[in-house]
């Protein structure tokens, strides 16, 4: 009789342990997960009743909640919702939140664990519960010369902040509305994502930070500079042959400067003339001589192949591995494999133009409690020094050599130190388009700014026409920024 009450005991005692065990790791561990998953309808609707905190721009409202007749008490509103969409994201009832809508989620509904006394506080007193403001550094100035620079071209634009890496702009087009998804109408907003999802264009895409559709072309030479002049083994007088067309080794397949000449007089050119006009074939032979795995040291230097949350997440530029001599050759003037966002190409001007000091990106200038306490006030953060004070000058020298009298002229601003790179990146095969690129900084007295840009055009362009098309868009978000 007792074995029986004994096994009955110990099966309780196991399934009561069990039991315990399982609320402990729910309410303890996996709460804040548990919370946050986009899956938790109750966490979704209870964040609708809830004064949704504001997202600011230079003291403007970019984002706020407003009163609603219906249960969900409170509307998301975006006054100026295209200009910053993929910025600010969206807040939906049926398709989560982005941008940072999403990334700033727990602090806008006022859950994040550093505003638990606020929620306390709320509760004793019988307040009506609010989230916090979310203050960015977007400079807005820049952000409209960004929008009205590139217009309705596909591409991106991103500028920074070299000494802090405040993000002062940061424009993706084509763009999107995203007062469409603040609607409490859940089939409507499903058709909304709908359509944009299966736009060709895909506005619903950021590109300044996701994905790696983007081939850099010439303006990677900015980093193929630095790892030559960091490796030591060259310098901007290192020479190189000079032909107009080289024919890579184990291929058929031919290379040539975009002028389609030889690169300057001479039968051989220096790195620094390479450079500045932007030659292929001597960078291919830089690639050569450098070897793969100091440049893709020098690019992870420099971060690639590093996910970064500013606080929105940015996709990780690559490098590739396992390269051929003809591909390895390819990849010193950023064709073959090489892929980026316009952020990664920002970052790398911005720690130039910062004495090779590379500061972490972010967007978020403070967050405020519905009381105007400060709940955060983040500090700028080093990311790595990637290059020297030394190879940064040099590449600083070269860069502004390129904006006088290279490939970078119509960067020019007058009064104003600005170095720059253009890029011309094919895409793909024949009738492919190729992207457009500028990448530069601008200094003026103590302010000082750097930018990435990248067009798609409609049509296959060759030739110098980077320099036509996206370095005047820097050279506007360069003024924009240093006029304001």
């Amino acid at each position: 009789m007792r074995r029986p009450i004994r096994r009955v005991s110990t099966l309780l005692l196991v399934m009561f342990i069990g039991l315990f065990g399982s609320s402990t790791m729910i309410q303890a561990v996996q709460a804040d997960s548990l919370h946050a998953d986009d899956r938790n309808t109750r966490t979704l609707y209870d964040s609708f009743a809830v004064e949704r905190g504001s997202i600011v721009v230079d003291g403007v409202q970019v984002a706020l909640s407003t009163p609603s007749n219906d249960e969900f008490e409170w509307q998301r509103e975006y006054p100026m919702g295209p200009l910053y969409s993929h910025i600010t994201g969206y807040n939906t009832l049926g398709q989560g939140n982005t941008g940072i809508e999403g990334a700033m989620n727990e602090e806008l509904t006022g859950t994040a664990n550093s505003q638990f006394l606020d929620q306390v506080l709320a509760t004793l007193t019988g307040q009506s519960p609010a989230g916090s403001s979310v203050e960015l550094t977007i400079d807005s100035q820049a952000q409209q010369a960004a929008a009205d620079a590139l217009g309705d071209r596909e591409g991106a634009v991103v500028a920074l902040d070299p000494d802090t890496g405040d993000v002062l702009a940061m424009h993706s087009s084509p763009t999107f509305d995203p007062n469409a998804f603040a609607s409490h109408n859940t089939a409507a907003v499903t058709d909304v994502y709908n359509q944009l999802l299966e736009d060709p264009e895909n506005p619903l895409h950021n590109r300044t930070i996701e994905g790696d559709q983007f081939t850099p072309g010439s303006v990677f030479k900015v980093l193929m500079l630095s790892a030559a002049l960091e490796s030591g083994q060259f310098t901007l007088e290192s020479e190189f042959d000079n032909p107009a067309e080289l024919q890579l080794p184990q291929s058929s397949h031919v290379i040539r400067n975009a002028s389609r000449e030889t690169c300057g007089p001479g039968e051989t050119v220096t790195l620094e003339t390479a450079f500045i006009l932007s030659c292929n074939i001597p960078f291919a032979q830089l690639a050569q001589q450098l070897g793969q795995d100091a440049i893709a040291q020098q690019a992870a230097a420099f971060g690639y192949g590093q996910t970064l949350d500013i606080p929105v997440r940015v996709q990780a530029s690559r490098y590739p591995s396992d390269l051929n001599e003809p591909n390895l050759m390819l990849t010193g003037f950023g064709q073959h494999d090489v892929r980026v966002t316009p952020m990664q190409i920002a970052m790398t001007t911005a720690a130039v133009a910062n004495d090779g000091t590379m500061m972490e990106p972010n967007m978020v200038d403070r967050v405020l409690a519905p009381n105007l306490d400060v709940i955060a006030n983040p500090e700028p953060t080093i990311l790595g020094n990637p290059v020297s004070a030394e190879v940064a000058a040099q590449v600083r020298a070269s860069m502004e050599l390129g904006v006088a009298e290279g490939l970078a002229t119509n960067a020019q601003i007058d009064g104003v130190t600005v170095g720059g790179k253009t890029g011309t990146a094919e895409t793909g095969e024949n009738n492919e388009p190729f992207n457009l690129w500028f990448t530069g900084y601008g200094e003026l007295d103590d302010q000082s700014v750097a930018v990435a840009v990248v067009v798609v055009p409609d049509e296959n362009i060759v030739g110098d026409t980077s320099n036509v098309v996206a370095a005047p868009i820097g050279r506007a978000v360069i003024e924009a920024v240093l006029n304001s």
